[in-house]
């Protein structure tokens, strides 16, 4: 991970703030607030802001006066119960904000969830950061035989060695373009003054999506919740999944009980359909009870036995 000087002397001022407040605010994570975490080989995340706290969620589910209007026990209760019946606007009255450093194909994937405000660098008016990501051996594999969108084994040795120097040569050779059609360099340079610059808007076009971008990315609990639960599963794209494992701790540090609970009932838990639960109960009793009689498809049999343990059953 790379800040610059300001950048290093904008989170030291930030960190070094003494205000006073009214608000709720969550002790664990206003000792993270401002700090970069690093993510990949030059990104980072950091939260920059915060409203609320798992009072806010229990204190408008019940539209009561304040914190503290119930013990901690019972606040934990609530909390579990709304997680456990989706009952969702409560934990949209906690909101967060954080600043991301993301390669930009990474970035156009995570924009997928269209529930958070976003504001992104703007390559027409500066020019981007001569970085690229570029992955570890242990994330260099194939393509998946059985997903479509999904990795399957490891590529290693010479073919390894030379898809890394690719990556790493296209990155550079399109960025040293990039500069040369600006006419000027990322230290603000001018390349040559007798010619002009091309425009930002258009010289950006060329570069590779490796290439690193920043925003701005403001969600609610609600929403942040239901895109953790997609990005940081283990079927997840890894380098999103790093980001989204890091935004997962500051959950558990900013708002605890609606952490556990979040954990224990959707990534812990299993949603499973009527036909389903039919299957569940009658292994349960001792019946029988195979695929060909369930009615369910192939997938969500697999699926089905191996979350409950019945892998002997799987076909």
């Amino acid at each position: 991970m790379k800040l610059t000087k300001e950048q290093k002397q904008e989170i030291l001022d930030q960190q070094s703030q003494q205000n006073t407040t009214k608000r709720v605010t969550s002790s664990e994570l206003e000792k993270i607030l401002y700090e970069a975490m690093p993510v990949l080989d030059h990104g980072f995340i950091r939260v920059v802001d915060y409203m609320g706290d798992d009072t806010s969620i229990v204190q408008s589910a019940r539209v009561s006066y304040g914190k503290g209007t119930k013990k901690v026990s019972t606040d934990s209760g609530l909390i579990k119960y709304l997680m456990r019946h989706r009952h969702s606007t409560p934990f949209e009255m906690c909101e967060i904000k954080y600043h991301v450093k993301l390669p930009i194909f990474i970035a156009r994937q995570w924009i997928r969830h269209r529930t958070a405000n976003v504001n992104e660098y703007s390559a027409r008016y500066s020019i981007l950061d001569k970085e690229f990501y570029l992955p570890s051996s242990e994330h260099l594999a194939a393509q998946s035989k059985s997903n479509r969108q999904g990795r399957g084994d490891l590529i290693e040795g010479d073919q390894a060695k030379k898809i890394l120097d690719l990556l790493k040569n296209d990155a550079e050779r399109t960025y040293n373009n990039y500069e040369m059609m600006l006419n000027e360099r990322f230290d603000g340079s001018t390349i040559d003054e007798n010619k002009k610059g091309l425009a930002r808007e258009l010289a950006r076009m060329n570069l590779t999506l490796n290439t690193y971008t920043q925003w701005y990315w403001k969600t609610d609990l609600l929403n942040l919740l239901n895109f953790l639960s997609l990005r940081a599963d283990n079927h997840a794209q890894y380098e999103i999944r790093a980001y989204a494992n890091i935004m997962l701790d500051t959950v558990k540090k900013w708002v605890p009980i609606a952490y556990e609970a979040f954990m224990d009932y959707r990534v812990g838990g299993m949603e499973v359909s009527a036909k389903g639960k039919l299957v569940i109960q009658k292994l349960v009793k001792g019946e029988k009870c195979d695929y060909e009689n369930s009615k369910l498809s192939k997938r969500e049999w697999n699926e089905l036995m191996e979350s409950f343990g019945f892998t002997e059953k799987m076909i």
